[in-house]
């Protein structure tokens, strides 16, 4: 690919056709209405046809009443010619068919949808195929459609049966999550070249092969999307989609296959699992060893010894039940009350041989589930437990090995990159692990660049390591990489410059300037507004900032595009002066209307020539221009959950989110209002955008100081974080699994892609799964996230994460390796879904069933004997606690003052926050402080961090004699018993008795004492831990806030809430009916 044509690609012209391309189906559409949250949303637009796109306007001839400020006239007075080059490209009629609203049902299908059963309209991130493929090709799932042509395997005849296992019976594997190179591995076996035919009898296959090899299979590479190619100006091809860029699915990429042996099946490929290098074959007990004769290879003939597994060659089912009785032991949840672990929940490991299970990818970044793959759908279905992945994939890591070669090896039909869990037949052939195609070693592979020794491939950083960077060669970019360009837009009306929050944000920005990420090409502009848009000059050679007001706020347009966007370095005192005089320079205003959406129509068309990121900071419900809302809640109503507003009231902002999308923009929304201001629309902005939302409700810098503080910290944390820029995210997995619902914030530009412009290390992303065929033969199945971004200092580079988990056949085995967190975690997004596109209640509904129907099935058919209580495996323990500290949620809960806005925002948490971030949320910590001790203490460096044991969350755990510190993610209570000890109280608080603690005390004193430097550094390490600020609240009995303690009571009764005990008796009713 040349780039240097690609410079022409998405973002730098507005003559790339069809930004947003046509979507495609995928082949199990959920079963849910669109909703405002599914999925970086579900897609329910109506058409665009009739959208006149905000960059409509730019070529407009400049205005010449255009009123400047009077305080900043001069040469800015002089309008340039229109700005060329930052035109939206309008969308077609055809991009997003209408949605038609499905009928919602009180429980999750975790179930496929029949393969005859007609898409309808736009369910859950999916559309409907075009005309043009829609005629010559089955459904496709996400990179795992089965074509004949995709196999290529030599069978060995007359060789001794095999067995193959990644399980280990006896001990579990160790915990062991490395991401340094490794070469503790054993040394490859004898050259395999294929298993033997007549080893295992062939299943029969799974629909008539004859049906998917007959299509033209070569005319759908273009096709697969609108935009795969265009003709440039020379008459060439040119690429312009990242689909094809980081490569579809099988259809992404067509070569011609090598010879292949026309007796070889399907099957026999299939009978052959995908094994990690070292872990070859291996005979049956008694049985000779097949000895391989040496091979030539360039470096000479090489023997690589196999190591004998011997009983660890069990399958993985027997060594499932043998391994972990204890797992399978049911317990009476009714009786056994203390339940909850006094240590964090760690997840759990997958049942497979501990070498293999030391390469797998840290469940920080990538979690399942269940570690326990289902080999059919109709075992899933039994099981009654949701399959899906819960991704970090951008997470700061301290280690990271990063790859910098002319050759990223990948598949030649899924396009999925090497990786730990492929099989190396020799050294100069590897099978892939997802659709197990045989690929060709390329000679560069050949050669390790960590021992400097040739002709080890299998000992190469790709193939040690889960987690991986790849420094991405030029045929992986669409244009020249971009530089970071940061626009700040701030409302300036009366009520904003009331709050005060200007001086706190200039600021923060002022003090950080110099560790924004970026490098010498860093861009950086500001853009205010009230009722005018107010647009900043900071050319160099200005001895002053230059102020440029737009009043018509109808038909925005650009003055002096080149001036408004400059430089870092080469204005730097400009930019610094006008951070310092923007908060004086409103502070008589008396305009009280906001145009945010004109403001950001402006953001958008400045932006569009390069991409980049917008930070808007609003205070109150945008009243003027396109955009404008009005209040959907009244003041003094309660948020019922009849009647919710939580569906956007406008799509403008969608809209505009998706033109920002289509130009690499993304926009962060800070909101701080004290009034009703529609996050449920302005959200949109955001969510679909790829962008974050900060919510500090009742911002102001007198009345509240904590949001102050808090503001300042996660301001900090946000402009220095690492970001990447024009970024896409595609999840791979083994062919028989197929990905149909996804959850966060993005665009899913085609069936699986999604378009990130920015993605930040604080972002999370869940998606749903289901089992399309049934995984005979396959002991293991494999998952594969690859993020293509450009890094703030213009390089581009792949991140690549792989998991790897055993199948099971039996539903004792599921229940095993269900990951309970995870589980809550994707209950959680699909409950937010549901809430949206249905009901509150229906989504509440569907939660208690989710713990109803799950145990149901574990006592019908798991256990042997029927016993009286409420049972549930070990692993299922928490399920019932957690599904109700969901519906205590501010999301999910009914019958108190929530104000709309806070629900919104949960809600938006839901889908944004990694796992570790959201069970906090959900789930929040207690331990007992005023004892503590160094017993058990994490030291890291020269600090002794104490670590208390975990506590219930009930008022019976609370005791007037000690104090307690309640973790709940964003938020931090510090409870103070009426009977503490004295010494707590004059060591830890400062103060001289309990009547002297202050009502509004939030900051703990550093003290000289023993006490004091173990609480302050237990709460220090709790904040480290997460990249928001948590306000600490101090609380005694007579406190406001002692309410809000009470709230996160879990186990206790609530006003409209069962306790935890009453909610077990719900359940088991249900279950023994």
């Amino acid at each position: 690919m040349n780039s240097s044509h690609m410079s022409d690609g998405q973002g730098y012209s507005s003559l790339v056709p069809g930004i947003y391309s046509q979507q495609m189906a995928t082949k199990n559409p959920l079963h849910t209405s669109p909703g405002l949250y599914n999925c970086g949303g579900s897609q329910n637009a109506s058409p665009f046809s009739n959208y006149q796109g905000p960059g409509q306007t730019l070529n407009r001839p400049p205005a010449g009443s255009i009123p400047l400020a009077t305080t900043h006239l001069g040469p800015a007075a002089q309008m340039p010619p229109p700005l060329q080059n930052s035109a939206a490209v309008s969308t077609t009629s055809g991009s997003f068919p209408s949605g038609v609203n499905l009928p919602a049902h009180s429980n999750w299908q975790y179930g496929q949808t029949p393969l005859n059963q007609p898409t309808v309209g736009s369910q859950a991130n999916h559309y409907a195929h075009s005309a043009a493929t829609a005629a010559t090709q089955p459904l496709l799932s996400s990179g795992n459609t089965n074509l004949p042509t995709s196999y290529h395997y030599v069978s060995s005849p007359g060789g001794p049966p095999v067995q193959n296992s990644y399980a280990k019976p006896g001990s579990g594997p160790l915990p062991v999550n490395q991401l340094a190179y490794s070469s503790v591995r054993p040394p490859l076996g004898p050259p395999q070249v294929g298993s033997p035919a007549s080893n295992r009898p062939s299943a029969s296959p799974s629909g008539p092969p004859a049906s998917i090899g007959s299509h033209p299979v070569h005319n759908l590479v273009v096709k697969q999307e609108g935009d795969a190619t265009y003709t440039a100006s020379d008459g060439s091809m040119v690429q312009n989609n990242y689909d094809t860029i980081e490569g579809g699915g099988f259809l992404a990429t067509m070569h011609t296959p090598a010879p292949q042996n026309l007796k070889t099946n399907r099957h026999v490929g299939s009978s052959y699992p995908s094994l990690p290098p070292g872990y070859q074959n291996t005979s049956p007990p008694g049985a000779p060893r097949m000895q391989s004769p040496g091979l030539q290879y360039p470096g000479g003939p090489q023997q690589f010894p196999l190591p004998s597994l011997g009983a660890n060659a069990l399958a993985s089912s027997v060594a499932g039940l043998s391994l972990q009785p204890e797992g399978l032991r049911p317990i009476n949840l009714l009786q056994e009350r203390n339940i909850l672990p006094a240590t964090p929940l760690q997840a759990p490991f997958p049942n497979l041989h501990e070498d293999i299970q030391r390469l797998n990818c840290n469940p920080e970044l990538f979690r399942c589930t269940l570690t326990n793959i289902p080999q059919t759908q109709a075992l899933l279905n039994k099981a009654k437990l949701p399959l899906g992945l819960l991704l970090h994939p951008f997470k700061d890591l301290s280690q990271l090995p990063v790859v910098t070669s002319s050759t990223i090896v990948r598949c030649r039909s899924c396009r999925t990159y090497i990786n730990p869990f492929v099989s190396f037949l020799d050294q100069r052939r590897w099978k892939c692990n997802l659709c197990y195609r045989v690929n060709d070693v390329p000679e560069e592979f050949m050669y390790n660049p960590v021992t400097r020794v040739y002709g080890e491939p299998h000992k190469r950083p790709e193939v040690q390591n889960a987690t991986i960077e790849f420094m991405a060669p030029s045929e992986y970019m669409l244009r020249p990489p971009q530089p970071p360009v940061y626009l700040f837009v701030f409302d300036v009306s009366h009520n904003a410059i009331e709050t005060g929050y200007l001086n706190t944000v200039c600021k923060t920005v002022l003090d950080n300037l110099d560790l924004l990420p970026g490098n010498t090409r860093t861009k950086i502009g500001f853009i205010t507004f009230d009722s005018t848009i107010h647009f900043y000059s900071l050319q160099e050679g200005l001895s002053q900032p230059q102020m440029l007001i737009v009043s018509d706020i109808e038909d925005v347009f650009i003055p002096m595009p080149e001036n408004l966007l400059v430089n870092l370095n080469e204005s730097k005192e400009l930019i610094q002066d006008l951070l310092r005089t923007l908060p004086q320079m409103f502070t008589s205003s008396l305009e009280t209307q906001s145009a945010l959406g004109p403001a950001l129509q402006s953001a958008f068309k400045l932006m569009s020539p390069t991409g980049g990121r917008i930070s808007v900071f609003q205070t109150q419900l945008p009243s003027i221009g396109v955009g404008a809302l009005k209040p959907r809640e009244e003041p003094n109503q309660k948020a019922s959950a009849k009647d919710i507003h939580l569906t956007p009231s406008t799509d403008f902002y969608k809209k505009l989110a998706l033109d920002c999308s289509g130009q690499q923009i993304a926009v962060d929304l800070f909101l701080l209002s004290g009034q009703y201001s529609d996050l449920a629309s302005l959200g949109c902005i955001s969510r679909y955008s790829a962008g974050s939302v900060y919510y500090y409700q009742s911002y102001h810098h007198q009345h509240n100081p904590l949001l102050v503080e808090k503001l300042q910290k996660e301001l900090k944390r946000y402009l220095t974080r690492k970001i990447g820029f024009e970024a896409v995210m595609r999840i791979r997995c083994t062919k028989g699994l197929s990905i149909h619902t996804f959850h966060g914030n993005f665009f899913v530009r085609s069936t699986d892609l999604l378009s990130l412009p920015n993605v930040n290390p604080d972002a999370g992303y869940a998606v749903q799964m289901s089992v399309e065929e049934s995984l005979t033969d396959m002991q293991v199945v494999c998952f594969q996230s690859a993020l293509l971004y450009t890094s703030s200092k213009g390089e581009r580079r792949i991140r690549v994460h792989t998991l790897c988990l055993p199948v099971v056949t039996q539903l004792s085995e599921v229940y095993l390796g269900a990951d309970v967190q995870a589980i809550i975690g994707l209950l959680a997004n699909m409950a937010v879904d549901r809430s949206v596109s249905a009901s509150m209640s229906d989504a509440r509904d569907a939660l208690l069933n989710a713990v109803i129907d799950s145990l149901s099935a574990y006592r019908s058919s798991v256990l042997n004997i029927q016993q009286p209580g409420l049972m549930a495996p070990i692993s299922l323990r928490l399920f019932p606690l957690y599904v109700l500290a969901l519906l205590k949620q501010k999301a999910f809960q009914t019958g108190t003052n929530t104000r709309l806005d806070d629900r919104t925002f949960t809600m938006c948490q839901v889908k944004n926050q990694p796992l570790v971030y959201l069970m906090l949320m959900i789930h929040p910590n207690l331990y007992r402080i005023d004892n503590l001790t160094d017993e058990g203490a994490l030291y890291i460096g020269d600090r002794t961090i104490p670590q208390p044991p975990i506590l219930q969350l009930s008022v019976e755990k609370i005791n007037r004699d000690g104090s307690y510190l309640m973790d709940a993610g964003s938020v931090m209570f510090l409870w103070v018993g009426k009977n503490c000890g004295q010494n707590f109280i004059s060591h830890v608080l400062g103060v001289p008795n309990y009547a002297s603690i202050p009502h509004n005390m939030t900051h703990l004193p550093e003290l000289d004492t023993a006490e004091s430097s173990r609480v302050l550094a237990f709460i220090s390490w709790l904040r480290e831990q997460r990249p928001f600020f948590p306000i600490l609240y101090i609380i005694r009995d007579e406190s406001p806030w002692k309410p809000m303690f009470l709230q996160n009571m879990i186990e206790d009764r609530t006003e409209s809430a069962l306790s935890y005990y009453e909610f077990l008796l719900h359940i088991q009713q249900q279950v023994n009916k």
